[in-house]
């Protein structure tokens, strides 16, 4: 066991790391375009979807999913479940600050729902038919991903959720809230765009 020692905080700094891997740059760079700089300008699966295709959003969505999972699955598997879930906190800071890219992330959705499949797996399956049908109603993807957000906290305490979990959950929540600010402001406006728009659009879901 090497919880608490200066390995396991290497593995917290790892986890931040795997966190600001830049998928979205990676994958539209490849189509020549940079997702900082078109449709909304977030560095997410959601604006490469509206920028450089369906294949792409798509794969930058498994990536960023991918790096919230590979992160509290290894946290968990190789230190403890405690670890799990900090560099669960670490990989989604990454990803939305990450200082490879002076503090300028996504909004997080993707990687923190990857280690909720892999922390919580009953609360992703709910926090997926929650998002869809949201986002299928009211066509707004960010009202989804606010949804979610909002509602993961008090599902992990439902399902027995320690006090450390469920604090842990609203940090990240909080963190993907944040991010979505100008959508709330949006929403509360009327003003959203719909999941139908063009790159040119807000953006506000998975990122």
């Amino acid at each position: 066991m090497i919880d608490g020692s200066p390995l396991a905080l290497l593995f917290l700094a790892a986890a931040y790391l795997v966190g600001t891997f830049p998928s979205a740059q990676l994958v539209a760079g490849r189509r020549g375009i940079d997702p900082t700089r078109a449709g909304s300008g977030n560095p997410g699966a959601t604006n490469v979807y509206r920028t450089a295709g369906r294949r792409a959003g798509l794969l930058v969505f498994v990536a960023d999913v991918g790096k919230g999972a590979l992160a509290a699955g290894l946290g968990w598997a190789l230190v403890s479940r405690p670890w799990g879930l900090y560099c669960w906190l670490a990989a989604t800071l990454g990803h939305v600050l990450p200082v490879t890219r002076r503090l300028r992330g996504g909004k997080g959705v993707a990687t923190a729902g990857g280690g909720v499949w892999v922390l919580f797996p009953a609360v992703a399956a709910i926090d997926m038919v929650l998002f869809a049908a949201v986002a299928r109603f009211s066509r707004t993807a960010s009202l989804g991903s606010i949804t979610m957000a909002v509602a993961s906290p008090p599902l992990i305490w439902a399902f027995g959720g320690t006090g450390r979990e469920v604090v842990v959950a609203v940090l990240i929540s909080g963190l993907v809230l944040v991010r979505h600010e100008g959508n709330i402001r949006r929403l509360a406006s009327g003003q959203e765009s719909s999941w139908r728009g063009s790159g040119g659009e807000p953006d506000g879901s998975a990122g």
